[in-house]
């Protein structure tokens, strides 16, 4: 998810402090929760899933065909480490990358060979490689461990990305395309981010979603234009947002509500920058709105309001970021149709928005312009407490491509280094003022650093843009 980045500038950024009886947050930003239409998932520490709101289609994967104002859970899975949901389909993916799908499959979005509908979760057909997930309106799309990506469901509009406009209900290859790193779809498109830093479009083009100068759609993945350095992407009903490595926000297609947030109502068809937002570490895409979380905990959105989904206690859209009220903390962040979510440090998840389904999680159905609690959920998600203020040991840079350095160490002391997962994937002894850290082999992500020496115990959240 991380484009290639050289960093001159150190960024002391520090996140989160642990005692040793505490777990690290075991996922990564973008796959702990997703929103679909008018439906929530939520991946618990345990590596188990829960789901709320519509389940109309079974997108809840609960074994049941009832809406659900209260998380529950999904039947049968376990293992789960990536969650994903599409317009009224549901996405997981397991431990061993194989991918398991619940809900409507009309046009194929279950992957599994038939267009029936599933209220339990049903194994996608021959991926046994994946390492990340995307839901789009009616297709879904799969990210390989060697880079290239497959798709399945509706091809009306070219979603497949294989030159063709004939659907498939098992996955085929998306064409021309390689060294992907992270992929987005909400609407009818798809985008992807390869590890060069570049963004790749293709799908429904009508409001220049796709990024490349035109209102034609895109039979194959082309790049968007005049756009690099980008280290997360996300794709909204019929616009895109991307995050660069300097932590500003980029944005292109349709903007009747604002949701390109610079300050206009005109679409536009190429990147433009979104108004006085920086220092940005993730972002999310809604149907006509986008969230941003900021590296302070915050959490900023704009666009479309008209359920209260941008939290800033009014319901009037905003074409430029405004401040989640009453908010902070936040360390995920994700967008639907009409509702958003935020998971704190402390584990509770927090809706705001559209809650005509009880997709808000709260045991109403009652819609709110401000951030309410969800009952009942996995409170295991995580167990942090965020702080302020600088510690003694410092890591640097932030994000950082082959190697980081932990400022202020001793010969002492020990540090552990943990995968998105909660893997521990390195361990080494420290030295005295500061200890580099080689990490060419790192994949692009999230990791963690746990510094002990002696009673002393300080934790961090890096991202790495290999």
């Amino acid at each position: 998810m991380k484009g290639i980045l050289k960093m001159e500038k150190h960024y002391y950024l520090v996140v989160l402090v642990l005692t040793m009886n505490l777990l690290l947050p075991t996922h990564s930003i973008a796959q702990i929760i997703a929103a679909g239409e008018h439906h929530s998932l939520v991946l618990c520490g345990d590596s188990t899933s829960m789901s709320f709101g519509d389940n109309s289609d079974g997108e809840l994967g609960s074994g049941l065909l009832f809406d659900s104002t209260i998380p529950v859970d999904v039947a049968t899975l376990s293992s789960v480490t990536a969650v994903s949901a599409g317009r009224n389909h549901s996405l997981w993916m397991l431990e061993d990358g194989t991918v398991w799908a619940s809900g409507e499959n009309f046009h194929g979005e279950l992957g599994d060979g038939t267009n029936n509908y599933s209220i339990t979760p049903i194994q996608v057909s021959s991926l046994t490689d994946i390492k990340a997930i995307a839901g789009g309106f009616f297709h879904s799309v799969a990210l390989h461990e060697d880079g290239t990506l497959s798709a399945w469901g509706s091809n009306t509009y070219y979603e497949l990305g294989n030159g063709t406009e004939i659907s498939s209900n098992v996955p085929v290859p998306v064409s021309s395309i390689s060294n992907v790193i992270a992929i987005s779809s909400r609407g009818l498109f798809t985008l992807a981010l390869k590890d060069d830093g570049t963004v790749w479009s293709w799908g429904y083009n009508n409001y220049g979603q796709l990024g490349d100068g035109t209102e034609v759609d895109g039979p194959f993945p082309a790049m968007v234009s005049s756009l690099s350095n980008v280290i997360a992407i996300a794709g909204g009903q019929d616009f895109s947002i991307a995050l660069k490595s300097d932590g500003t926000v980029w944005a292109w297609g349709r903007n009747y509500y604002g949701s390109l947030g610079n300050g206009t109502n005109g679409n536009s068809n190429v990147p433009v920058q979104v108004n006085t937002i920086s220092d940005v570490i993730a972002i999310a895409a809604g149907y006509d709105f986008a969230l941003a979380l900021k590296s302070d905990g915050t959490v900023w959105t704009w666009g479309f309001n008209l359920y209260g989904q941008l939290g800033n206690g009014t319901n009037t859209d905003s074409n430029v970021p405004v401040q989640v009220s009453s908010l902070s903390g936040a360390f995920a962040i994700a967008g639907g149709y009409g509702h958003s979510m935020a998971v704190k440090n402390d584990g509770t998840i927090k809706t705001w928005g559209f809650n005509d389904n009880g997709q808000l999680g709260n045991a109403t159905y009652i819609d709110t312009n401000v951030p309410v609690f969800v009952t009942e959920s996995c409170q295991d998600i995580t167990s942090v407490n965020s702080i302020s203020a600088r510690l003694t040991s410092s890591v640097f840079p932030n994000p950082f491509n082959s190697q980081f350095t932990i400022g202020g160490t001793k010969a002492n002391g020990v540090a552990v280094i943990f995968d998105a997962m909660g893997k521990e994937i390195m361990r080494l002894k420290t030295f005295d003022v500061e200890t580099k850290i080689n990490c060419r082999n790192f994949i692009p992500g999230l990791y963690f650093v746990r510094y002990v020496e002696g009673n002393k115990v300080e934790s961090f959240k890096l991202t790495c843009t290999n």
